[in-house]
């Protein structure tokens, strides 16, 4: 084969499904055996030995899928799996602790809400607020980063898309370039590393990082910051299950409010074996403008969209929710898309799915309107909004949404 190196192949857990095949429009599912993964995976090792494969973890492959494509990873992410069984959700997001398997995580999502290109989506190209929080979910989370860049029309990368990613790429550099703890004085005794500063000093994201040729050894840590003589506790602003300070990896980010302190105490609680921590960090990002709402009105907290055709629309958060209602806009520019019949859908996992509600949107076209929609209060860790019909087009187009939560 000539097609020179090829770093990584993705097999995206393809099992069937309802369109066309060989002409005839039908539903299809295809058995676990078909691919016959062992001699898949012999001629890719022949054929490009140095290649990663990608996959939902259920054939062992080298690097997992993470239970989603919102752009982040579980808090606690470890780069194990089990050799034998099916992945379930919680394996693929957070890793098993104990696996016998090296099988990290890859957090892959879009930088659009969808995975190809639509003109609709070019007011929706995620923010550089939104990306940073992306970079500090995946790769600050012991993950990797694939951030999918869909290709317009004439071949090329949309300005909007190519631009973003341009400013996340200086972000990022502009946020790590200055290691404070360069200029700090480290001492370490035991488990306890501080750094130390001639005169208090500001900053707001610590990065530790595990030597991971010798595997990941960290289970738990702490910090601390010693403002005006007294040792406070720093936690991530990030964090959603409230586990505390979890594994470290090849690289763990912890975000917090900018700190003015004269010392910083990393201590390591509890781990798998003798930790070997190859790099600390200290350092100041700049404040980033938070999104705002095309509607001038407060976003629901934590929610990530994505979808998975082009008429469904996927939510979640990075914890359960309680939601009593769910608001839609549709296009305000005059584009298609509009949805005029709907069914909106809860679930705590990716597989039991209950109705929240369903109905039409009377008037929408002629009246294109916040749309509301109220019903008894459900815990949910997920919605799914299904356009069940359209006013034109063939995907489902949309100006803002909003979910309401609380009791």
């Amino acid at each position: 084969m000539s097609y020179g190196d090829i770093f990584e192949v993705w097999f995206d857990g393809a099992n069937g499904g309802d369109g066309w095949y060989g002409g005839a429009n039908e539903t299809r599912r295809i058995e676990k055996t078909y691919y016959d993964w062992p001699e898949t995976y012999k001629l890719i090792r022949m054929l490009q030995p140095d290649c990663v494969i990608w996959g939902d973890n259920a054939n062992r492959a080298d690097l997992r899928w993470v239970g989603t494509e919102a752009g982040y990873v579980g808090e606690t992410n470890w780069s194990t799996m089990p050799s034998e069984g099916q992945a379930d959700y919680a394996m693929l997001h957070y890793g098993v602790e104990d696996g016998d398997v090296w099988c990290p995580g890859e957090t892959n999502t879009s930088i659009r809400p969808g995975w190809f290109y639509h003109e609709t989506e070019n007011a929706h190209v995620k923010s550089l607020s939104k990306l940073m929080d992306t970079y500090y979910k995946s790769v600050g989370r012991n993950s990797t980063l694939l951030l999918n860049f869909p290709v317009a029309p004439n071949g090329r990368i949309h300005p909007v898309d190519s631009l973003r990613g341009i400013a996340f790429k200086n972000m990022i550099d502009e946020v790590f370039k200055e290691n404070l703890a360069d200029k700090a004085r480290i001492s370490r005794k035991g488990l306890t590393t501080t750094i130390s500063f001639r005169r208090p000093t500001n900053f707001n994201r610590f990065v530790a990082e595990e030597d991971i040729a010798l595997g990941q050894r960290v289970k738990k840590f702490t910090l601390e910051a010693l403002v005006d003589g007294e040792w406070l506790p720093l936690t991530d602003e990030l964090a959603e299950d409230g586990d505390g300070l979890t594994t470290i990896g090849h690289r763990r980010i912890i975000c917090f409010p900018t700190v003015k302190a004269s010392k910083l105490r990393f201590t390591i609680v509890d781990t798998k074996a003798e930790p070997v921590i190859k790099k600390i960090g200290l350092y100041l990002a700049p404040n980033l403008t938070a999104d705002i709402p095309n509607s001038g009105e407060k976003r629901s907290s934590g929610l990530h969209i994505f979808f998975s055709s082009p008429t469904q629309m996927l939510m979640d958060w990075d914890s359960e929710q309680t939601v009593t209602g769910f608001r839609y806009l549709p296009p305000q520019d005059g584009t298609s898309g509009t949805i005029t019949h709907y069914t909106l859908w809860g679930a705590t996992n990716w597989r039991d799915w209950k109705k929240l509600a369903s109905g039409e949107f009377s008037n929408i076209v002629n009246n294109p309107i916040w749309q509301n929609l109220t019903f008894p209060a459900a815990k949910v860790r997920m919605l799914k909004f299904d356009a069940d019909r359209l006013a034109d087009g063939e995907r489902m187009g949309y100006d803002d949404i909003e979910v309401v939560t609380g009791e």
